[in-house]
């Protein structure tokens, strides 16, 4: 089965350029409901990594002494990401992308050019697992 039957488009997520503040992101996974969310290059359309709100919580904790207004200056790519959810590639093959998905909730999928093209959801593998099960069982 190709993986780009569970993609969500680019166009669908909501998703950081590495231009963008630590307000911006969290004004944005606040509006979207994110706990994380991906980070792509402005100027490539590379996938970077993924931030999350950990990541924004102990950036404010650890390094900057913060208000609201203060978070409008300080670049998303300042902040350490703990860890980035792995990538597949658009190619992938269905078991690349069950491995991935089972220790994230999203996985970024990218072009031959490492360019973000979309996310797949855990939540969408599981639906589509559950709904294979119910067809079997009729």
């Amino acid at each position: 089965m190709n993986i780009l039957f569970f993609l969500t488009p680019k166009s669908k997520v909501a998703y950081l350029y590495d231009t963008e503040t630590v307000r911006q992101a969290l004004e944005k996974m606040e509006h979207h409901r994110y706990s994380a969310i991906p980070l792509i290059s402005k100027q490539t359309g590379e996938y970077i990594g993924t931030v999350t709100e950990g990541d924004l919580l102990w950036c404010i904790k650890n390094k900057y002494d913060l208000s609201v207004k203060n978070a409008e200056e300080i670049p998303i790519t300042m902040v350490s990401r703990n860890r980035d959810n792995l990538p597949v590639s658009a190619e992938a093959d269905m078991e690349d992308l069950l491995n991935k998905v089972m220790n994230q909730n999203f996985v970024p999928v990218i072009d031959g050019m490492n360019h973000f093209i979309g996310i797949i959801t855990r939540r969408d593998i599981i639906l589509y697992l559950m709904s294979r099960v119910r067809t079997d069982k009729t």
